[in-house]
């Protein structure tokens, strides 16, 4: 794994950690090692292969986060456990300011079949990988070039909670518009053409590092 020095870039094939806090807290929470596709100014994109072992959050009781009904899914106590990536591999594309990174999804047979805008704080990255925070508020997008809303309920329910005051939520309300303008005028990362890549067969699939929440000295890309 990836975690000395301060590289500008990543070469395609290096094992990085792409990471989110807790919104509340601010502890990593989510811990995915993914492998560099590519690592330029205008983008980074990783591969998160099948099979990856991931830290996720949990309830302290183990139970899946999204089994807690809405009105204390974020109120009630939380712990993080590690879990393998089940079903194919995810692509992850980010540019650098963006306030959101795009991944996309295929079915068995590399039948594609969405991508999927995950509205975030712009990634802050350091030598072993990038760290975001999760926005909540999410759109689907599919061939058709038709979109949706994703979690409109946690968006205000994370309100509720205070995790996100007013002026924050304004400003990932204006952050998904853009990103619908994106969608409607189809500009990058849809038009370029990432539903036909495919990984190396050779890439190992990357390990979970024992220190997955070690807090890094961070640096500008």
């Amino acid at each position: 794994m990836t975690g000395s020095g301060r590289p500008k870039h990543w070469a395609p094939g290096d094992q990085i950690l792409w990471r989110y806090l807790d919104n509340a807290t601010g502890d990593v929470h989510i811990c995915r090692p993914v492998t560099v596709v590519r690592d330029t100014p205008e983008l980074l994109a990783v591969w998160m292969a099948p099979g990856t072992e991931c830290v996720k959050p949990v309830l302290a009781d183990g139970t899946p986060v999204h089994e807690e009904p809405l009105a204390t899914r974020y109120t009630a106590a939380r712990t993080t456990v590690r879990a393998h990536w089940h079903g194919t591999g995810v692509l992850k594309l980010a540019a650098p300011d963006d306030p959101w990174s795009v991944w996309l999804f295929w079915e068995r047979g590399w039948r594609f079949r969405s991508w999927y805008v995950n509205l975030e704080e712009p990634r802050t990255r350091w030598s072993g990988g990038i760290d975001s925070v999760d926005h909540f508020l999410d759109l689907s997008v599919y061939p058709d070039r038709s979109w949706l809303w994703r979690d409109e309920d946690e968006f205000a329910q994370a309100q509720r909670a205070g995790l996100m005051d007013a002026g924050q939520a304004a400003r990932v309300r204006r952050a998904g518009q853009a990103a619908v303008e994106l969608i409607g005028a189809w500009g990058a990362p849809f038009k370029d053409g990432w539903e036909n890549w495919r990984p190396d067969p050779g890439w190992p699939v990357p390990e979970l590092p024992a220190d997955w929440d070690r807090t890094p000295a961070h640096t500008a890309p």
